[in-house]
């Protein structure tokens, strides 16, 4: 019964809360460098301390500008990144975000030649050492890395199941087991990055009281 219960509190979740933040960002995510940088831009942004619409919207806006390669961030001014930053009303951190997505864009141009695919390779399908590796980048703590992961997973087929703290929150708020390996044997057909973003979604909704399953 409780297994019943449980996968209809799934399908609740998933229809309430099934989109990835990448497709919100308007990002069609593939293992390519232009997608895989925007989701590396839009996981930085997500990480601070600002609404995650703000955040996505300022996602949209420097993708918008033309700001979706390393290359392309790493040639634009600063003032160019704060302005871009602006139109997405990313405002309290536009000044020192806009430094930080310029040193990350050289940073990734030195090390990697712009494609996060050779981060990824480095890593050689560790999750943690690829979690480490991300942090390399100026903005980039371990919440960023955790947001890049859990997007990515389906991409970097290495990474599943990414169910990180904030997922497993969600999990418990919708008396869902919280273990990780539960959790993903409940995912059962569903995109692992979708399945992962709606517990996510579903932890930080104040208005959602916990779902009872039993």
């Amino acid at each position: 019964m409780a297994k019943t219960s449980n996968r209809e509190a799934v399908r609740e979740m998933l229809d309430t809360y099934g989109r990835t933040y990448a497709a919100e960002a308007n990002i069609r995510l593939k293992n390519t460098p232009q997608p895989l940088y925007q989701l590396l831009v839009m996981s930085l942004l997500l990480s601070a301390r600002i609404s995650s619409g703000i955040a996505l919207a300022a996602s949209r806006a420097l993708s918008e500008a033309g700001l979706r390669t390393p290359h392309r961030m790493a040639d634009a001014s600063w003032q160019e990144r704060v302005d871009a930053l602006g139109r997405g009303g990313y405002r309290r951190y536009d000044e020192r975000t806009a430094t930080q997505l310029g040193e990350g864009a050289h940073l990734l141009l030195d090390l990697y030649g712009g494609d996060l695919r050779k981060l990824r390779a480095e890593a050689h399908g560790d999750t943690g050492e690829l979690h480490e590796l991300l942090q390399r980048v100026p903005g980039m703590g371990p919440v960023g890395a955790d947001i890049f992961l859990r997007e990515v997973q389906d991409v970097w087929p290495e990474v599943a199941p990414y169910l990180d703290g904030k997922a497993q929150q969600g999990a418990t708020r919708l008396g869902l087991p919280a273990e990780p390996k539960k959790l993903a044997r409940l995912a059962g057909d569903t995109d692992r990055a979708t399945f992962a973003a709606a517990l996510v979604r579903a932890a930080l909704d104040r208005s959602r009281s916990k779902a009872k399953a039993s």
